[in-house]
């Protein structure tokens, strides 16, 4: 049978999801009365709450004959990782670009290192349903793009096909006919090249990794020579070409439709899951063991951001969790950085605690959600940036920020990210009352930057970013403006006591919840830190009047996401996670402790 590999890359949101959705109803993948869920590549919780994907996945369909295997990337550039991993696993792409958004960052990122790969894309310009759809001006754009990632002539003569995934057709014209989505399939088996074959025995590259509670270790990957049946003795090379391990292959499974199938035999050029393997980590290659030249890997972009990771050692520790203790939480970190190869673990300081380094806030919160739904009590410390050293020279992350906003809030926006260090390099109009500015702004102004920015354009703006290089360090940066509320005591909130403390700045938590001493329970609306007493109840007397009995009622609190409390928290703070709360925190609870840390801060 006829096989092609590939990729369907874009920037967030752009329809790569929905788009899978359709290929497989359309080719027959599902039964006429089975019930599919919408986005079924997304499989995990936090894919389906959140709307993006987050693990690269693979499916197959049949299309005349030939069978085409499709890997849904992640469109967001914290999980690049991923992206980058799965380029070596296909022969070409189709780069799906909104209609009227046009290129992002994330598609200039992916675009970037398909073009590099050697791969040719195909170009499908999705959304064409909008209203304010714009594909004559999109399709110059992304041929500027294209330019300006010094794309061949071969790879410049791309194909483009128009359409709505959502509506279930694609067109080489605009206006249609707006049949089905067999045009882009067509494309696929006319543009893409069938899976170059090398000569020799069994050879695979791993390049994703998951457990299964009944096989162990799945490791997925593509065949680069030979075949592989279920018993065949094999051993793991890593990189430089040492023997990692020796076992044999207990399964060997397929991907057919959304479902892994058992095969009896995995031919080379396929894209197939390999069962029976302990240590096998991604970027290893597994073949016969009779060879012991590992199949060449593309380096991985490095982390610019770490996170301190610590046991929860508050007072209310062990109330809602039930894995506490450091060496389980070692067990957990270590494992996810064996299969994510963006993730990166040290220990920390402290045998309490270990150093998180990630490609941003996003993919950090992902893993501590991941972390809480399973049961975990963790304490967090601030985002942290990584700092090279080149000649002597301290080097810091920038990042290429794209921002569209209502014309109104520009001079805010601007303004805001150049007092942040940022340099601003474009700015154009982007559709009817709205502007598109890009900036280039070191990566720590923008942990935490996000609801500012959402506040200042009353939830308008659309903000995206991508690492762009490093550049020499630009000095301090403005730190947070506002104090905060400190509880000087433990026990329950009153909200008599709560509704007598608003006038101080928002509070952030609820009447009756317990608190403890050296919690943060509100914002203060000065700069300096205050300790107030949110314990205290009325004093009651024996008078009853009208005025005396006025109800408490009290302010919504201001409640921060588990991404917002780590770009919120100064560096004295921690955020403490627990599977049921989301708390603020000193990191000395003790008030005598916090200024004895404070003076040796300043004398320092």
């Amino acid at each position: 049978m006829s096989l092609r590999n590939i990729a369907i890359i874009a920037h967030v949101d752009h329809g790569k999801t929905t788009l899978i959705d359709v290929l497989l109803k359309q080719s027959g993948s599902f039964r006429d009365n089975e019930r599919v869920e919408e986005r079924a590549m997304d499989s995990n919780d936090i894919e389906r709450e959140r709307g993006i994907t987050i693990l690269a996945k693979v499916t197959s369909l049949l299309w005349k004959d030939t069978r085409i295997n499709i890997v849904d990337t992640p469109g967001h550039a914290d999980f690049g990782g991923e992206v980058e991993r799965i380029l070596s696993m296909v022969d070409g792409v189709v780069i799906l670009v909104d209609a009227a958004e046009g290129p992002m960052p994330q598609t200039k990122f992916v675009l970037g290192k398909a073009l590099a790969q050697g791969l040719r894309p195909i170009v499908a310009i999705n959304k064409i349903d909008k209203s304010d759809e714009r594909h004559l001006e999109v399709l110059e754009e992304i041929f500027d793009l294209f330019i300006a990632l010094d794309a061949t002539p071969e790879q410049l003569d791309f194909p483009v096909l128009y359409g709505s995934a959502k509506q279930g057709w694609m067109s080489e014209q605009p206006e249609g006919p707006k049949d089905n989505l067999g045009p882009l399939l067509d494309k696929v088996i006319d543009y893409v090249k069938e899976p170059k074959v090398e000569p020799g025995p069994f050879k695979m590259l791993v390049t994703t990794i998951e457990r299964n509670p009944f096989l162990g270790r799945i490791l997925t990957g593509r065949i680069f020579s030979g075949t592989v049946k279920p018993g065949d003795p094999i051993h793991t090379l890593s990189r430089e070409g040492k023997i990692i391990e020796k076992g044999r292959v207990s399964k060997v499974l397929a991907f057919r439709g959304l479902e892994r199938t058992p095969v009896d035999i995995g031919e080379a050029g396929d894209i197939v899951a390999i069962a029976g393997l302990e240590t096998t980590t991604v970027a290893d290659t597994i073949s016969v063991p009779q060879n012991m030249t590992p199949i060449p890997s593309k380096p991985i972009d490095p982390p610019t951001l770490s996170v301190t990771f610590r046991i929860n050692d508050g007072p209310l520790a062990g109330r809602e969790g039930d894995k506490v203790q450091s060496r389980v939480i070692r067990e957990r970190l270590l494992r996810e950085a064996e299969g994510n190869v963006a993730i990166k673990v040290t220990p920390g300081a402290d045998n309490d605690s270990f150093d998180v380094a990630g490609r941003g806030e996003l993919q950090l919160a992902v893993l501590i959600e991941n972390m809480r739904r399973e049961g975990f009590e963790l304490t967090i410390g601030r985002p942290k940036v990584l700092m090279r050293e080149i000649d002597g020279e301290k080097y810091e992350p920038i990042e290429e920020v794209i921002i569209d906003v209502d014309d109104e809030y520009t001079g805010t926006v601007v303004q805001k990210l150049t007092e942040r260090k940022g340099d601003l390099v474009e700015m154009r109009a982007s559709g009817v009352g709205r502007t598109r500015i890009r900036l280039h702004v070191p990566t720590r102004s923008l942990i935490g930057y996000q609801p500012e920015l959402l506040s200042d354009t009353r939830g308008t703006a659309i903000f995206n970013r991508l690492f762009h290089e490093f550049a020499p360090y630009k000095g301090n940066l403005p730190g947070r403006r506002t104090g905060v509320l400190i509880s000087n005591g433990t026990g329950q909130s009153v909200a008599f006591a709560l509704w007598n403390l608003e006038d101080r700045g928002p509070i952030m938590i609820d009447s009756g919840v317990d608190i403890y001493e050296g919690m943060i329970i509100g914002e203060h609306s000065r700069e300096n830190d205050l300790e107030v007493n949110a314990l205290k109840g009325k004093q009651l007397t024996n008078i009853r009047t009208t005025s005396k009995d006025e109800a408490v009622r009290l302010t919504t609190p201001k409640k921060l996401t588990l991404e917002q409390s780590l770009g919120y928290i100064a560096e004295d703070e921690y955020v403490e996670v627990t599977p049921k709360s989301i708390r603020l925190r000193k990191i000395w609870l003790d008030p005598n402790d916090r200024k004895r840390f404070m003076r040796s801060k300043q004398s320092a």
